[in-house]
């Protein structure tokens, strides 16, 4: 080990120089290495405060050989510490504050003696020595930048590989979207009962889902003429959204028909369908509202379950609510209060719906004003136009997405 004290930096950088040159270093290392001592001991000597450097050549148990070069400050304020990972050769600092680098030496050859030239020599030997430094910082700065301009091609060509693939992939995207789609719907619409012919009666329905991702979900309706004539429909909301739900509107919407067919009184039927799906799944949760219209007089009768009321729209132009206490399926006490008879003039309107309609700004009194004005103004047009034109006047400025479900039924009493 070697150890010598410096007072100026010249005279630093010229041993450094000359221990890195006795030893091969290459002329990259030896310029890091020479920029590295003279980064931490710079602000010491400028202080007039002397250095140490201590050097040794170690071999390790495989042979390898390194450099070791140790650099002791004198003591010096926390404002003048180095950030040793910074430096253009990396080195550790130990507890004592000496900094110390670490340089595996090259396998051929043994250390050479670099003899100390003449102060008249040192000039120039030092000048020829920066220069081949230069060199070769100048050869690896320009092979990085043909190195990076080369990453720089092949970025800009993977980009637009990975562009093409992205485009690719989002028109398959864009068609399984579709078909996708396709699916649901044709699933939606066998889901949903064929139209329903009835003289004296005209019949239309909307249906949007809450996504498009989804076109199905737990508004679901049911129609059917009974054997004395007179028709059934049931508007059913079941909870939640997708094909769970649409499973759950399914089931009751089936078990409704089974009892209206069998020729249970209409009142008891909210609670008899509770009562076969409870021990089944103990989960499921529906309003539901219950309709039997008869078209030769007109005679209405509502049965309800936690359901919004039936709207009529007469045909002078006046609209009304009929209102009917109930619970739905799953809620405590299940069943429809009682049952509520009214009159269907001829052109009266009948307007069924679930609560996606009336609250989609998040005000069910609100909403259901504005479906009584949405309907009144509609009511003249074609029966089959009614439902989707009140849904487009109610779904302006949605607050709140879900399924909506809308049915108008105009006696026309032909």
């Amino acid at each position: 080990m070697t150890r010598e004290t410096f007072r100026t930096l010249k005279a630093l950088r010229h041993t450094v120089r000359s221990i890195a040159l006795g030893h091969r270093l290459p002329a990259d290392d030896r310029a890091r290495l020479v920029l590295s001592l003279s980064e931490v001991a710079g602000a010491a000597l400028g202080g007039g405060r002397p250095v140490t450097l201590l050097s040794r050549r170690e071999t390790d148990e495989d042979g390898a050989h390194r450099l070791t070069l140790a650099l002791r400050l004198p003591n010096q304020s926390p404002g003048h510490a180095v950030a040793t990972d910074r430096l253009p050769l990396r080195a550790r600092t130990q507890p004592d504050g000496t900094v110390v680098w670490n340089l595996p030496l090259p396998s051929t050859g043994s250390p050479g003696h670099a003899a100390r030239p003449a102060a008249a020599q040192r000039g120039e030997a030092d000048t020829a020595l920066l220069e081949e430094e230069l060199r070769a910082s100048l050869a690896r700065a320009d092979a990085l930048a043909d190195e990076h301009r080369r990453l720089k091609h092949e970025l800009a060509e993977t980009n637009s590989g990975v562009l093409a693939l992205y485009v690719q992939l989002e028109e398959r995207d864009e068609q399984l979207r579709t078909a996708h789609g396709r699916t649901l719907r044709a699933l939606e619409d066998a889901l949903r009962p064929r139209p329903l012919h009835v003289d004296g009666l005209e019949l239309a329905v909307h249906y949007a889902p809450a996504s498009d991702e989804a076109p199905t979900g737990g508004d679901l309706y049911d129609w059917f003429t009974l054997p004395d004539g007179t028709v059934h429909i049931t508007v059913v909301d079941a909870l939640g959204h997708g094909i769970t739900s649409t499973r759950t509107a399914l089931t009751v919407t089936h078990a409704v028909r089974t009892l209206a067919l069998e020729g249970h009184p209409l009142e008891s039927i909210v609670a008899r369908t509770d009562g076969i799906l409870a021990p089944f799944d103990q989960s499921v949760m529906a309003t539901l509202l219950l309709a039997r219209l008869d078209p030769a007089d007109g005679k209405l009768t509502l049965a309800n379950g936690s359901h919004p009321p039936a709207l009529v729209a007469r045909g002078d132009g006046e609209a009304s609510y009929l209102e009917v206490r109930g619970r739905g399926i799953g809620f405590p006490l299940p069943g429809s209060e009682r049952l509520l008879t009214a009159h269907l003039g001829v052109d009266d309107v009948l307007f069924l719906y679930t609560d996606g309609l009336t609250e989609s700004r998040r005000d069910p009194l609100e909403g259901e004003r504005r479906l009584k004005d949405a309907v009144c103004r509609h009511r003249v047009r074609e029966t089959e136009q009614i439902p989707g034109l009140v849904a487009e006047d109610l779904l302006r400025d949605v607050l709140h997405q879900d399924d909506t479900l809308a049915i108008a039924v105009r006696r026309t009493g032909a």
